[in-house]
Formats: C-alpha cells, sequence, structure tokens
C-alpha cells in the first residue's frame, strides 16, 4: 500500500474546473485579508513614508527614444491589474459558454439579482450625495468581490448547499461584468479617437488569430500587449484591454476529447512495445512519445481553460496580494475617524454596500422568484438568499478600484471612500456569515 505525506494526498485529489476556481478565490480572499492588514499596520506606523515612497516610485520602460514612466503604485492599478481583469474576462466568457449563464433559465435568477445588486447600491449613493463634491463615487458600492465574499461562503460548506454557492458566483461575474461596464463607459475622462481605434485594430487581429485556428498562446500575448499600450493612451482605463482580449481567446480544443483517446492509446501501446532497460532508463523513442502525449493533453484542452487555471495562483499570491498592499495602506486618524465615517462619501458607501446590496440582490430574487421569472436554487431557502446578499456587500478589490478612478487627485474623498468600503466590507461579511450560520436554516432544517 503506498504511503502518502502529509499534504499528497489534497495535491493528488482529482478536482473539477468548478473545485479549482472555488478553491483559487478562497486562497485569494485569504491572502488578500492578509495583506490588506498588513498594509493598515504599515500606514499606521512609523513606516508610513518609507511605505508611500516605495509605491511612488518612478518606474520607466524605454525602447530607443521612447519612454513609458509610472510609479509603481500606477503600473500595479493599470498594468498588473490588467492581468487580473484579464481572467474576469475568461472567467465571464466561460460562464456564458458552458457554465451557469450558458443555461437562460438557469441563468435569470443570478443575472436579475446582480442587475439589482448593482442599482440599488447606486441609487442610495447618490441620493445620499446628490450634487456634493462625491456625486461621482456611484458606482464604488456597485461591485461585489468574488473572493472575499466565496471565501465566507465556503467556510459555511456544511450549511449551504452547492447550488447556492454556484448562484454567488454566477451573481459575482455579472456583477464583474458591469463593474467592467461601468469603468469604460462613465470613468474616463478622455477618449482620444485614433488611439483607440488602433486598440480595436488589434483586438480584430486578435479576433482573426483565433478564426485562423492558432492555439499557440505567444501571438495573442505580443498583441494584447499592444492593444494593452494603445488603450492606456486612448484614455479608457487600460484595464479594459484585458477583459477584451479575453473575449478573443480560443475557448475550443485543438482536438475532441474522443480523438485524444484514440491518439493517447495507440501512443501507450506503442510505449509499451519498447523493452524496460536493466537500469529502468526510457528508450529515447519513448522518451519522444511522452513528450507527444504531452503536447497533446494541453491541445485537448482550450487555451482559454488553460490560461484561466494557470493564471490564477500568479494573480492570487501576486497581483491581488501586491494591489491590496499598494491600495488599502489608509493612515487612520482615530480621533477623527467618527467625522470621517459619517462624511457623505463614507455614508453612502457603507449603506449602499449594506443595505443597497441586500436589498437589490434578495429583494429581485424574490420577486422574480414569486413571478415564476426565475427559481430558487436547489435545496436553499429565501433566508439563505439573503444572506447571500450580504456577502454580496463585500466591495473590497472593485470598489477601491472605482474609488481611486472616481476621485483620482482628490486624497480626501478617495480617504473617505476607503474609510467606508473597509467599514462597509467588513460589515457585511459578519452579517453575512452570522446569518448563514445562526439564523438561515436549510430546506431539511425548515421541515424539522
Amino acid at each position: 500500500m503506498k504511503i502518502y505525506a502529509p499534504w499528497e494526498k489534497a495535491f493528488n485529489k482529482i478536482a473539477t474546473p468548478f473545485e479549482h476556481f472555488i478553491h483559487a478565490q478562497t486562497t485569494t480572499g485569504i491572502i488578500l485579508m492578509s495583506m490588506t492588514i498588513v498594509a493598515l499596520i504599515l500606514a499606521n506606523t512609523p513606516l508610513y513614508d518609507a511605505y508611500m515612497h516605495f509605491f511612488h516610485t518612478s518606474i520607466a520602460l524605454q525602447i530607443g527614444e521612447f519612454t513609458l514612466s509610472h510609479s509603481l503604485h500606477h503600473w500595479i492599478n493599470d498594468a498588473l491589474m490588467a492581468v487580473f481583469f484579464f481572467i474576469i474576462g475568461l472567467e465571464i466568457k466561460r460562464e456564458i459558454l458552458v457554465g451557469e449563464l450558458s443555461n437562460i433559465k438557469v441563468a435569470m435568477l443570478p443575472i436579475l439579482s446582480a442587475i439589482g445588486g448593482m442599482l440599488f447600491p447606486a441609487l442610495i449613493y447618490s441620493a445620499i450625495n446628490s450634487g456634493g463634491e462625491g456625486s461621482n463615487g456611484w458606482g464604488i458600492p456597485m461591485a461585489t468581490d468574488i473572493a472575499f465574499a466565496i471565501s465566507a461562503l465556503v467556510l459555511l460548506r456544511n450549511r449551504v448547499s452547492t447550488s447556492l454557492v454556484t448562484f454567488l458566483v454566477a451573481l459575482a461575474i455579472v456583477d464583474d461584468l458591469g463593474a467592467v461596464i461601468v469603468i469604460a463607459l462613465f470613468y474616463t475622462n478622455e477618449i482620444h479617437l485614433s488611439w483607440l481605434m488602433m486598440a480595436g485594430g488589434a483586438f480584430l487581429v486578435m479576433v482573426a488569430l483565433n478564426r485562423f485556428g492558432i492555439h499557440a498562446v505567444l501571438p495573442y500575448f505580443v498583441v494584447g500587449l499592444f492593444m494593452w499600450f494603445f488603450m492606456l493612451e486612448s484614455g479608457v482605463h487600460a484595464t479594459i484591454a484585458g477583459v477584451i482580449a479575453a473575449l478573443s481567446i480560443p475557448s475550443k480544443p485543438k482536438y475532441t476529447p474522443t480523438s485524444f483517446t484514440a491518439h493517447t492509446k495507440n501512443l501507450l501501446d506503442e510505449y509499451d512495445n519498447y523493452p524496460v532497460a536493466t537500469d529502468n532508463t526510457m528508450h529515447e523513442r519513448q522518451k519522444a512519445i511522452l513528450q507527444n502525449i504531452k503536447d497533446k493533453i494541453d491541445a485537448v484542452g482550450s487555451p482559454s481553460a488553460r490560461l484561466e487555471h494557470s493564471l490564477h495562483l500568479p494573480i492570487s499570491l501576486v497581483i491581488i496580494p501586491l494591489f491590496a498592499l499598494a491600495n488599502a495602506g489608509i493612515a487612520i486618524d482615530f480621533s477623527s475617524i467618527n467625522e470621517s465615517i459619517t462624511q457623505n462619501v463614507s455614508l453612502g458607501i457603507i449603506m449602499g454596500l449594506i443595505f443597497g446590496k441586500a436589498i437589490g440582490i434578495a429583494g429581485v430574487a424574490y420577486i422574480a422568484i414569486k413571478l415564476k421569472i426565475a427559481s430558487l436554487p436547489q435545496n436553499s431557502t429565501m433566508n439563505q438568499i439573503l444572506g447571500v446578499s450580504f456577502l454580496g456587500g463585500i466591495g473590497f478589490t472593485m470598489s477601491i478600484f472605482v474609488a481611486d478612478l472616481a476621485f483620482a487627485g482628490n486624497d480626501t474623498l478617495i480617504f473617505q471612500a476607503k474609510i467606508g468600503i473597509l467599514a462597509a466590507s467588513l460589515t457585511a461579511g459578519l452579517l453575512g456569515f452570522l446569518w448563514l450560520r445562526y439564523v438561515a436554516k436549510s430546506p431539511e432544517q425548515e421541515q424539522q
């Protein structure tokens, strides 16, 4: 009998793509929380000046006479976050093609709930900040942080059904799509059409690569870099290039599963025909066969699936932690925190994320179910949907991102926004967790 090392069983477990996705989001949530705490500590200790100086260090990319120079903070928010948006684009595409959003009957509830969960927070924020200097921040409480929300729900996995987790994932994906549209349409100051047209041309080249059956990732990466630069110069936020680029990545494999099975069986039969050497080394031909099998394994998976799987780890371990470290460092004056948190901007975000999300998600879901437009996820209750709607009020990553765009150059409003985001996300997360843990019951528990 094989003896396993302590962690070997976990690594040997065969997980579905959805399980990989949930695991990646949970890992991201844990790391994101840790880096947020680190950023807050750095910003409220004597290390604050060094912390600020580090992220405002200028980094220049120079090729001949061409120079592209930005601060490290800017590179993280505009370049690295484009990769984060790229993975969002791949997730949106997957959900539409083969996920929960591919079946319109199943998709109606998360789609409608997500729309409600975007509209109500924006309306509440706008009502509080109407005509004020913070009125442009209405997009901040619209977003749901999928990593934090799923992490909280996974902690309750024994009390919630898989279908409820799937509902939250689909809702968050629609929410991300809405955030991308809002950023592209409403948080762009000035559009330079010539650069935008070049970005569109780069996208068409990527579509052409797809149509010609190019499955190698490198050509898409090279053209995608150019598209990112063109988008940066166009005035539309450069991260949008990541989402658009994801749409061009092939979603169909080069080989069908049936042909892969047949080819692999033939290759394995050929591999077994070679006698085993006395020193257990492989024949050169066997090495070539194994490489051929490896190539076919890569080819039976689509480029979009391979990229989504391979990028989750660097995004979870590098990009998201760096974003949190660079953006969550708020120097808090605890003597005036009560004053800051009651400012219209902070108040609008808090009310929007906590109550707007709950009313929008759960309220619209209830109406849709009563009107028979949609149905409850299997083995779940409206009480549990309300708990999930509270978790939807965790708006950390995307909310901070939008706040920096909405109040660019106004440090006071950015500070108020981040205070509101932190307070609302913490409160919404606790409310959702406690509600699902102690109040909401599963259908089986309700029948007891």
